[in-house]
């Protein structure tokens, strides 16, 4: 493989090394991401002349950490389940989708030797694990169209006159052009470049921007001490169910059989049930985290705008209480000499006895046969119902995606284009679009990117 890696030397010193022609351009594009490299290389792949604007000093920094690494770059559900991942607003996605989907993303990729495998969960990664092999795969598809790349440039506005892009502001002075695509990101991780300005520049414009909200994000519980005295538990198989009241007034009764929430097929849960799944999470020093919090951390973000929010974990989601009930006495009459704290050791992590051993206000080392009911009861419920009151999302800036952002009234659907600019066209994470965890938001960013160049480039092309 050292051709290839040969190649891939010489693409990146082409890419960087490549200066800015004032005039020469038909279409730049802000931001080399997932949705900016797809949108240039397309455009140029159509014929278009096209410029590529990444203030970063590489290109794909957000995929290089997607995926821990790996690049979850797309998931095998069909489209109509794919829609869903995305709640009200994934109908926008329809034709977008119709056009250049998962399959046609694999297809692009092995024109460039990458070849991709699905993994039992349904998400896609290449076969290499490695996601430098995506961006280098972009890198090759815009050298292929001869795509100018500069890096360490900002585009800091957009330019118009009559209506209509002329061109861009930028930190390397005013560039000219017929058409300019904005795919500048969110604002989470900022340390990939993705710190808002496609907001800015959008709004500047007359854009609208759906309020910012971080997405696939932490949890922070309002009693930190005691999610402190838990750091480090990992929750396996369990059901967290979040409820739009404190935690001292949630009603277990309430409580789904089946999971519901955004994303999830069937009935939407009805308040003050704000979404329910079983998974795995963990607790740490300052609240919740793992792949269950994170798909609800924006139904508790934005229910959080409505009062106050707070989550019940059920560590025994398997087992109804009489069931529970019973598998407790028959370990308290087994062991009936032994200590409290270590007959609880059966149900808990390590991790969690301690604290449930002082949440339940048993003395550690009364023994199991002098138990009363009423204590053997304090255990059963702190097994179903592991509460905690909750405060916020953690920041924007460690959450995976971000949502909120431009505003899909504003957006045609079919092309990508502004409704109040001609030649502006908007791709990505930069537009009111965001999904859960599994390939879905990095899909759409490939996607709208594609259509968003395939359109600039008819715009330019045909006006020339």
């Amino acid at each position: 493989m050292s051709d290839s890696k040969s190649q891939s030397t010489f693409i990146n010193s082409y890419l960087r090394h490549t200066t800015i022609m004032a005039g020469n351009y038909q279409i730049i594009v802000t931001g080399a991401g997932a949705a900016g490299m797809m949108a240039a290389g397309r455009a140029a792949e159509l014929g278009a002349n096209v410029l590529l604007l990444e203030k970063m000093e590489r290109p794909g920094k957000k995929i290089l950490i997607t995926g821990n690494g790996r690049c979850n770059l797309s998931n095998s559900r069909d489209m109509d389940s794919f829609i869903t991942q995305f709640g009200a607003n994934g109908r926008f996605l329809l034709n977008t989708f119709n056009r250049f989907f998962r399959d046609d993303l694999l297809a692009l990729l092995r024109r460039y030797g990458i070849e991709c495998k699905t993994e039992p969960d349904g998400k896609v990664y290449p076969t290499t694990d490695n996601a430098g092999d995506i961006v280098r795969a972009f890198e090759r598809y815009m050298a292929d169209g001869k795509v100018t790349v500069r890096f360490g440039v900002s585009v800091t506005g957009v330019l118009v006159e009559n209506g209509r892009v002329s061109g861009v502001h930028t930190t390397a002075g005013n560039l000219p052009a017929s058409a300019v695509i904005i795919a500048a990101g969110g604002s989470s991780h900022p340390q990939t470049g993705s710190t808002g300005d496609g907001f800015h520049i959008a709004a500047a414009l007359g854009h609208t921007i759906v309020r910012l909200r971080p997405g696939l994000v932490s949890l922070v519980a309002t009693d930190i001490e005691q999610a402190k005295q838990m750091q480090g538990a990992s929750l396996r198989n369990v059901r967290i169910t979040a409820f739009q009241c404190p935690a001292g007034k949630i009603d277990l009764s309430l409580v789904p059989e089946v999971d519901v929430g955004r994303g999830i097929t069937g009935k939407r849960p009805k308040l003050p049930i704000i979404e329910s799944r079983t998974g795995d999470a963990i607790i740490t020093h300052f609240g919740l985290s793992g792949p269950i919090i994170l798909e609800m951390s924006l139904a508790i973000v934005d229910a959080l705008e409505n009062g106050p929010v707070s989550v019940s974990i059920d560590l025994a989601p398997d087992r109804g209480n009489d069931m529970l009930r019973k598998e407790l006495q028959q370990v308290f009459d087994k062991h009936s000499k032994r200590a409290y704290q270590n007959i609880v050791k059966d149900f808990l992590s390590q991790k969690l006895v301690e604290p449930f051993v002082g949440m339940t206000g048993v003395p550690p080392d009364k023994p199991g046969n002098q138990l009363k009911v009423k204590e053997r009861e304090s255990l059963l419920n702190l097994l179903k119902s592991l509460r905690f009151d909750i405060k916020g999302g953690y920041s924007m800036s460690t959450a995976m995606v971000t949502a909120g952002g431009i505003s899909l009234k504003e957006i045609n659907q079919y092309t990508m284009a502004s409704q109040l600019v001609e030649g502006l066209y908007f791709c990505g994470e930069v537009m009111d679009l965001d999904a859960g965890t599994g390939g879905f938001n990095l899909q759409a960013a490939f996607s709208t990117g594609y259509v968003a160049g395939e359109s600039a480039a008819s715009f330019v092309l045909t006006k020339r």
